[in-house]
């Protein structure tokens, strides 16, 4: 693309995005080109996704005001946290990673040259690893989708493998808002298939038509506490609240009370080094496995029946490397 264009194209932008409407006989008068040119250049806008919108009764065009961002005033250190987080520092990942990573450079771009030095050294000294996610490749064009109808509040459509009815259903669904949970991105909402709000692991999700129909938030309102977890270990809560006392012995105890694992948690230290932790929570089955995690570093006091379960998963685990009798050790 020759520079003369690269120029023209951001002369249109600067106008378009002024907060003034043009004509197409005025854009063609201020940049000194035919109206078929400026269609033509209307048609590159489209292709790079900068949303642009005609007026049919004015007959005129303009950009959202709200699609560039005005500039900041950041300090180094945010500055840094932002390129970090963004994925400078390796940690990019998931539906938002492509547009973090242009954000990024976009920042570091209008920074001071003193800045920008500081900052490409320290960066080459500073990175961050994140824990296993799920594969969230080819989501970035669902994730837009969803998030347009959930600000608009428009009816879905989608085809989603169901592991918990183990088979592919179709639903529509009330787009309530967009989570990342653990290790993946959820979307969460009103199913009328199921007839409750219900979560929907954005990988799972086959295909999604956005209806052009609105539904009213306000129809399920009452759900929409910030609570859709409840007192879930993660997010799978089943209805009944225990309180769960767990024994951890010195060689783990300082791993686990560091980490804020539950907003109930309560850690009490031993003379010995281990820990006692109480938690209070809804449901045995996602905690089960996590207490199975820590092996026999960790024993459950209470409840006895979620000892049993531990107890029962474990004692499956160890018949499948037990040695047939009779059968020795092969190397």
């Amino acid at each position: 693309m020759k520079i003369s264009r690269i120029y023209r194209l951001l002369r249109l932008i600067t106008m378009l995005q002024s907060g003034r409407s043009y004509t197409v006989a005025q854009l063609a008068e201020e940049l000194a080109v035919s109206r078929r040119t400026v269609f033509r250049d209307m048609n590159v806008l489209e292709m790079a996704r900068i949303p642009y919108y005609y007026d049919r009764d004015e007959g005129t065009y303009r950009i959202n005001h709200f699609f560039f961002m005005p500039p900041v005033n950041l300090t180094l250190s945010e500055a840094l946290a932002m390129m970090v987080s963004a994925g400078r520092g390796g940690s990019a990942a998931g539906p938002l990673a492509a547009a973090r990573a242009r954000g990024a450079l976009k920042i570091e771009s209008v920074l001071p040259e003193a800045v920008r030095d500081y900052l490409g050294t320290i960066m080459d000294r500073l990175s961050m690893v994140p824990p296993p996610s799920a594969r969230h490749k080819g989501l970035e064009d669902m994730f837009d989708r969803l998030a347009a109808a959930v600000v608009d509040r428009k009816v879905c459509r989608i085809v989603y493998i169901s592991f918990h009815e183990h088979k592919q259903i179709i639903t529509t669904v009330e787009p309530a808002k967009l989570m990342f949970i653990s290790r993946a991105w959820y979307m969460i909402g009103y199913s009328r298939r199921h007839r409750q709000r219900r979560t929907f692991k954005l990988g799972r999700i086959k295909k999604l038509t956005v209806l052009n129909k609105a539904f009213d938030p306000a129809d399920h309102a009452e759900n929409d506490n910030g609570k859709d977890f409840g007192d879930a270990w993660c997010m799978i809560p089943e209805g009944k609240l225990y309180d769960i006392h767990l024994r951890f012995s010195p060689r783990v105890a300082g791993n686990v009370a560091e980490v804020n694992w539950h907003h109930s948690q309560r850690v009490e230290w031993n003379d010995d080094g281990a820990i006692d932790f109480h938690v209070r929570v809804d449901g045995l089955g996602e905690i089960t496995w996590w207490i199975l995690g820590y092996g026999d570093q960790v024993r459950v006091i209470s409840p006895a029946g979620l000892a049993r379960r531990v107890a029962s998963v474990a004692k499956k685990v160890a018949a499948q490397y037990a040695c047939p009798k009779g059968a020795g050790a092969r190397m």
